[in-house]
């Protein structure tokens, strides 16, 4: 690719905010806790961030499911209110998917998250029939909102029972018969060998873990990781690529950061770099937001 202008980097963060949808409403949050509806369910899980007092702290003691935290990990217990509760059907737009009661407080997908799938909805349907790669896509809904969009996916993901759930997702979605390629396999590798071959994608996402470890034992390091990785993944954008999206969730990032790496990265092509963090936020005037994770992205 002939050398070009390296991309204007914004001089000043957004704040994109995720507020309720018809299966998602963040309710109330304070005390270290937030209070949460999950489709017809009311669920409280620990958020460190959230030093104010709630707002009605007697919703709480009323809600269907409650995770009890055992150490720093984000390990622990749920508590049902009526009875062990498993999985449930969710919506976001076109895409249906299940949420789960995993041990680690989390329900199988991000709300915040909607923020970016807004987005990348936004930037699929202005291309015609692009492909997509999904690096470290998880129970697969950043690629199913794409694939309804309109895209071409490979979903990457090194945990089996995630490309599992995902591949479930997609069924849910009525989405099974769309091109998407469902890979297990250690991000890394994949994209090392993507590059080997020329392929090339319209659009990239990656939302790596902090720590992790591929199928066959690979560590992955955030900090000692991703550079590398996101340089193989600009060489793997097509001259008329379209996007490069990063998020993650550290303590010891910020979106700044994420966008300097990126800026490196992508320093032979021209275009906009944005970065800045996102959030849930409560609904009505007075709204509260709880800042979750940090993202840069790429554009042409």
């Amino acid at each position: 690719m002939a050398s070009r202008m390296p991309p204007v980097l914004s001089t000043q963060p957004a704040i994109l905010q995720t507020r309720s949808w018809p299966d998602y409403a963040l309710l109330d949050s304070g005390d270290g806790r937030k209070l949460e509806r999950y489709g017809e369910y009311t669920v409280v899980r620990p958020e460190p961030q959230c030093w104010w007092t709630p707002r009605d702290p007697a919703a709480f003691e009323l809600a269907d499911a409650v995770f009890d935290p055992e150490d720093e990990d984000e390990s622990g217990r749920w508590r049902f209110a009526k009875g062990s509760l498993d999985s449930f059907s969710l919506s976001w737009r076109d895409v249906r998917f299940s949420g789960r009661f995993t041990p680690f407080r989390h329900l199988a997908f991000f709300p915040e998250q909607a923020a970016n799938w807004e987005w990348l909805d936004a930037r699929v349907r202005r291309l015609d029939r692009p492909r997509v790669l999904n690096l470290f896509g998880y129970t697969g809904v950043a690629s199913l909102a794409c694939a309804a969009a309109g895209a071409e996916v490979t979903h990457v993901d090194a945990s089996k029972k995630s490309v599992s759930w995902a591949r479930e997702n997609a069924e849910l979605s009525g989405l099974e018969n769309h091109p998407i390629r469902w890979i297990v396999e250690d991000a890394r590798r994949y994209v090392a060998r993507e590059v080997r071959r020329g392929s090339r994608y319209h659009g990239i996402i990656l939302d790596p873990p902090k720590y992790g470890r591929g199928p066959t034992g690979e560590v992955w390091r955030l900090f000692e990781d991703l550079p590398a990785l996101l340089k193989d993944c600009s060489s793997l954008l097509a001259d008329n690529a379209d996007f490069l999206l990063l998020n993650a969730y550290a303590a010891r990032i910020s979106g700044l950061s994420l966008a300097h790496v990126m800026a490196e990265s992508t320093e032979r092509r021209s275009g906009q770099i944005d970065w800045g963090e996102l959030a849930l936020s409560e609904d009505g005037t007075d709204a509260r937001a709880i800042g979750l994770s940090f993202f840069a992205r790429w554009t042409a």
